[in-house]
């Protein structure tokens, strides 16, 4: 870790709206088109991002994270796996509150997905791309989705998954990652 006070950042993405997202259904292997609204704000995310020398850009497999890349002027982005969301299993298309009308209370953050992804496996998934990130050699860029980001901040500040319930996320927003001194901070969050 560097205790440079220009020590590399993470900037992270999360894509543009969708039907799915708007309407607050969960999200994650279904592929699903960007809205007219989520199209129209990619494309102003590149002025968001415009000066910064990213010497690494990496996306979700996801169609909506590849495109909204596309949009802001990231159409040759990595392809990470790792970025790929939650896997909510069954819970896939649903909404929470339908989801409590079963199982209240239930939140991703503290109950099971039947057939998904647990905490564990997507804190592991992440805390790969965090060890690319440490690796690359300047700021990085990442495209991906919100629960993901969610528990990539988490364990950026080595706080448990579950943590990540604490930094709401909205659509095509812009949030920033870095250090103070040696220490992993947040520095912006859903701009």
């Amino acid at each position: 870790m560097s205790t440079h006070p220009d020590a590399p950042e993470l900037w992270l993405v999360r894509h543009g709206e969708t039907e799915w997202s708007r309407d607050g259904k969960h999200t994650s292997t279904t592929e699903l088109p960007l809205t007219d609204e989520g199209v129209q704000v990619a494309h102003t995310l590149g002025e968001r991002l415009a000066g910064r020398d990213f010497k690494l850009v990496l996306t979700s497999p996801r169609q909506r994270a590849r495109r909204t890349a596309e949009l802001a002027g990231y159409a040759g982005a990595q392809v990470d796996d790792d970025l790929a969301e939650w896997a909510y299993g069954e819970y896939e298309g649903v909404t929470t509150a339908t989801i409590r009308e079963t199982v209240p209370g239930w939140t991703v953050w503290t109950h099971p997905s039947p057939g998904g992804e647990s905490a564990a496996q997507v804190g592991a998934r992440l805390d790969r791309v965090i060890e690319r990130v440490r690796e690359a050699d300047g700021d990085v860029l990442v495209f991906g989705h919100g629960h993901a980001l969610r528990v990539l901040t988490a364990r950026w500040l080595g706080q448990p998954v579950e943590e990540g319930r604490n930094f709401r996320l909205d659509t095509a927003t812009v949030s920033v990652l870095g250090y103070e001194r040696e220490t992993p901070v947040l520095l912006r969050w859903n701009s």
